[in-house]
């Protein structure tokens, strides 16, 4: 070694001995330090009262949409709802698997089901209401549950169906029974929207509940240039509603503490509501 070699070494080592020593260890803390935490989310398992719409729908518009007007933000909201779907044919197709992976303790999946479970000429959408009906459900709270989330059944928002005399008529049969003691069997969390739903369209009556559902005059939609008259899907002035009415039966039921809600008093912009382009529908 010459000597400008042997004094560069000796240099270079009465600089690092002067450097203070760091722990391997706290450098492998920096590296690995855990990013946020991801909120706490709601995950809605549905059909198309709750689903997300697309442009091409406008202005139909799922309750799932509006929800996260009610709450503070330190909760998400992630909607799996899809147009058409049952119990049965949720499972069938592989979203509740889907939605499970995705689910982490603490989270909350919020079941609706019912409007296709009804259709009896359909089997790959029906189920009979204490049967199959039932032990469809047990998969998802059973699933949820195996994660560390919770479950909670929402009996199905109810159409707009009136009798003569202007009250409001159910039109979901033995399902909501059927859920509610499901609930009660197996100690889940119930929200009672049909309940709840049928109250308001009684407060509203046959012609005010118009302006909540999918009722539109010839000209009114691009998307539905010759008009529409449909007593099961919402306008937004309807889904935020039911949002509403979702929200506060969340709180009154122990799943949302009242720090988690907000504007449940207020009134929301029908305006708030947006639909994104079709290219990026999950509905396939």
């Amino acid at each position: 070694m010459s000597l400008s070699r042997r004094q560069t070494v000796q240099t270079v080592a009465a600089l690092a001995a002067s450097l203070p020593l760091v722990p391997a260890a706290a450098g492998e803390a920096r590296a690995h330090t855990p990013a946020r935490p991801r909120p706490r989310t709601l995950h809605i398992a549905g059909d198309s009262t709750a689903a997300q719409k697309y442009a091409d729908a406008a202005p139909e518009t799922g309750w799932g949409m509006a929800l996260p007007f009610f709450l503070t933000p330190g909760l998400a909201v992630a909607n799996h709802a899809v147009n058409g779907r049952s119990s049965k044919s949720f499972i069938d197709e592989g979203r509740l698997a889907a939605v499970l992976e995705v689910l982490r303790p603490g989270d909350d999946l919020l079941i609706q089901f019912g409007h296709n479970d009804q259709k009896s000429a359909d089997p790959t959408r029906y189920t009979e209401p204490w049967t199959t009906y039932q032990d469809h459900l047990r998969q998802y709270v059973t699933g949820a549950r195996a994660r560390g989330a919770r479950p909670v059944l929402l009996t199905s928002v109810e159409r707009r169906k009136f009798d003569a005399a202007g009250r409001p008529v159910p039109t979901h049969g033995a399902y909501p029974a059927a859920m509610r003691a499901l609930a009660a069997e197996e100690g889940v969390t119930l929200v009672d929207v049909q309940e709840s739903s049928l109250a308001e369209w009684r407060r509203l009556g046959p012609e005010p509940s118009k302006e909540y559902f999918l009722w539109l005059a010839p000209g009114e939609s691009p998307n539905f240039p010759d008009g529409e008259q449909d007593n099961t899907h919402f306008r937004p002035r309807g889904a935020i509603e039911v949002a509403r009415l979702v929200a506060a039966g969340l709180r009154a039921a122990g799943v949302l503490e009242p720090r988690h809600v907000r504007r449940l008093e207020d009134p929301v912009p029908a305006e708030w509501i947006g639909w994104p382009e079709p290219a990026t529908s999950p509905q396939t």
